[in-house]
């Protein structure tokens, strides 16, 4: 099966050999998929898709794009399949997630069980060798898989990377003052993201919040970094990158939600995590900022575990906020509001003022 995504987006309807590949991917994850569908986006295709897409903590939306495809070939990988070594770019999959849990457990600091094998893997990997008595080259090949394999399971214990998590809060200024705080306004350039029925854009949207923000955090002393200007569209992995760069306290993605049913709303904040790992205080700071949102009236849709590549490839307590839904028409006139902006920054703001000032309970 090839590596390459697809040439289009898949959805139903579309046929031939890309679909096929598709389905062999999701069958040879234990998917369901009805005989007569073999090469034919069906129905059982796209509910195939969309549980997949809900375990793997991306957009449920039964259509396979870059994301989904990306997560697709990661989740083909099994520990043992491949020689795992550090490259540019990064080897990824779930054969790399694996290899961080195990080490994990066993103690040696591979950072967050995220699928992306860096320099922190690496010299995890390279301890491990060393303790066991094996060439410490930082290579993943048959003798370390099968000494990784052959070791017994550890339950119960708290993995190195929380631990690493809870120290680096715990180092945290207890004010705003001198932390650097990376705002990242979603979409941007030809990418204008959602549309509301009045016209408001999701781009438009998230630059105005985010500069309304960064004025109320600029008041507490924070050095306030954007990932945009106003007309730039950069990638994830570029908005990521920064963040690394600048050497960020703490990350926000800037977005609003959407949905076919225009009835659908509500405020949701999303952090970093998957099937086996997710960040405790993303997850900590997503429930401060949703804290402060539903004390403006707005609904409280919950903090949820994503897999989005601006949350995966930061290193720092990483959220992406969508307080509220383009596609509904009350939700919408509330987001095009300067004023309820000007509220909703304010509610931020004072979510990240508190983050810093609690006790570490990640």
């Amino acid at each position: 099966m090839a590596e390459r995504p697809p040439p289009l987006l898949l959805r139903g309807g579309h046929r031939g050999d890309a679909v096929r590949d598709l389905q062999a991917r999701l069958l040879a994850l234990g998917s369901a998929i009805d005989a007569d569908e073999r090469g034919a986006f069906g129905p059982s295709t796209e509910r195939a898709v969309r549980e997949f897409q809900q375990r793997r903590g991306l957009v449920v939306d039964g259509i396979v794009g870059r994301d989904t495809w990306r997560e697709l070939v990661e989740a083909s990988w099994k520990l043992g399949d491949r020689t795992l070594y550090l490259r540019s770019p990064q080897l990824r999959g779930d054969d790399v997630r694996d290899l961080q849990a195990r080490l994990s457990a066993l103690g040696f600091d591979a950072g967050r069980v995220d699928g992306i094998f860096g320099p922190q893997a690496t010299r995890a990997l390279r301890e491990f060798q060393a303790n066991y008595g094996l060439p410490a080259d930082g290579i993943l090949g048959d003798f370390t898989v099968r000494a990784l394999k052959g070791l017994p399971a550890r339950a119960g214990e708290t993995p190195v990377a929380h631990i690493r998590e809870r120290e680096a809060l715990r180092r945290l200024p207890q004010t705003l003052a001198g932390m650097r705080l990376v705002l990242d306004p979603g979409h941007g350039g030809a990418d204008h993201g959602r549309s509301g029925p009045s016209g408001l854009r999701e781009d438009r949207f998230a630059f105005d919040l985010a500069l309304a923000l960064e004025a109320e955090l600029a008041a507490s002393g924070a050095a306030v970094f954007f990932t945009r200007d106003e007309h730039a569209g950069p990638s994830e992995h570029e908005r990521a990158a920064l963040a690394q760069r600048v050497g960020a306290d703490l990350y926000i993605a800037l977005h609003a939600g959407g949905a076919e049913d225009p009835r659908a709303g509500g405020a949701a904040v999303y952090f970093y995590g998957n099937e086996r790992w997710e960040s405790a205080a993303g997850r900590r700071l997503a429930e401060t900022i949703l804290d402060e949102a539903a004390a403006l009236g707005l609904t409280h849709a919950g903090a949820h575990p994503k897999t989005f590549a601006v949350l995966r490839e930061t290193r720092m307590p990483a959220v992406q906020v969508e307080p509220g839904f383009l596609t509904n028409p009350e939700e919408e006139s509330l987001l095009s509001d300067p004023a309820f902006v000007a509220r909703l920054a304010g509610a931020i703001a004072g979510a990240l003022r508190r983050f810093p000032a609690e006790p570490a309970r990640a």
